[in-house]
């Protein structure tokens, strides 16, 4: 009986090693250089006919013509605030001001498209410089792929024995899982790029009011927030390069561990240095359940 009991535990034990075998070494082949390609960006990312087209390829088109209307409305509003200011003796900006700042904005509203692609540009110019610091110390690339690759011939010689239920099994796990967080939290900074690229002419417009111009100063600290992160990443990634690891000790897998929990926090950190949006899709999680539990 008792054998049976025995048996019975190592078949489930290892039907349960066999199956996050399977899912890790699924993940350790096709996530990682995905995961890059949604970090280190440039300006592919809003270069695709279908994105140009919403923002709108001149002034009569897209997301630019409702600006360029939202413009008039404003001249128009000033229009009838400056005579009745003659009625009533209430201050008003005057018209040569006003005037230059709405020619200024004009120009930046229907350039706006141009003026993120090179902040973009620039953004991945920087952490391109930091990576290629590194590749250039260590001769080897500064990327995901290439961490995972570091921490798996290190820690992980053979996945096959991979056991769970072990302390490398539990620290693979936390790898595995964190990594696997990253890839949304990354993906979902992707989208937010390109979405506050299409509210730059708006956020450009609500610099025309003092009243309104709160706007744009949120919408510029969370859209370099959110750029800043890959040269923040390339950074935390050119620390854990540096590291002279060659054995598989408690001391490495407690850096490594260290290295991808810094990384799951890159955004957080960001956000407390520079304030902005955070793209943290755990603490998102944790936020909603709070709102629904209240």
């Amino acid at each position: 009986m008792e054998n049976t009991q025995i048996n019975i535990t190592e078949i489930i034990a290892q039907t349960i090693n066999s199956l996050f075998t399977t899912l890790f070494s699924s993940i350790d082949s096709n996530i990682y250089s995905t995961l890059d390609d949604l970090t280190f960006i440039d300006t592919d990312i809003i270069t695709s006919n279908t994105f140009s087209s919403i923002l709108g390829f001149s002034l009569n088109s897209g997301i630019l013509l409702i600006v360029n209307s939202f413009l008039i409305i404003f001249l128009l509003i000033y229009c009838v605030k400056f005579f009745c200011s003659s009625f009533t003796n209430s201050n008003i900006e005057r018209p040569l001001q006003f005037i230059f700042k709405f020619i200024i904005l004009t120009f930046l509203i229907n350039f706006s498209y141009f003026i993120c692609e090179q902040i973009i540009n620039i953004n991945s110019l920087i952490s391109l410089s930091i990576r290629e610091i590194g590749e250039n110390i260590f001769n080897h690339n500064i990327n995901f792929s290439e961490l995972i690759n570091k921490i798996n011939s290190l820690l992980f010689l053979d996945l096959s024995s991979f056991n769970i239920f072990s302390f490398d099994g539990i620290i693979k796990s936390f790898i595995s899982i964190n990594l696997f967080n990253l890839l949304f939290t990354y993906s979902l900074r992707y989208i937010m790029i390109k979405v506050f690229v299409l509210l730059s002419p708006f956020a450009f417009l609500t610099l025309l009011n003092s009243s309104t111009s709160g706007f744009f100063r949120s919408w510029l600290k969370s859209f370099i927030s959110l750029l800043l992160l890959q040269s923040f990443v390339s950074i935390i990634l050119l620390v854990v390069f540096s590291l002279k690891i060659t054995s598989n000790d408690l001391f490495s897998k407690l850096i490594y561990i260290g290295s991808i929990y810094a990384l799951t926090k890159a955004g957080y950190f960001i956000k407390e240095i520079i304030g902005g949006i955070s793209t943290d899709v755990s603490s998102n999680i944790n936020i909603l359940k709070s709102l629904f539990h209240n």
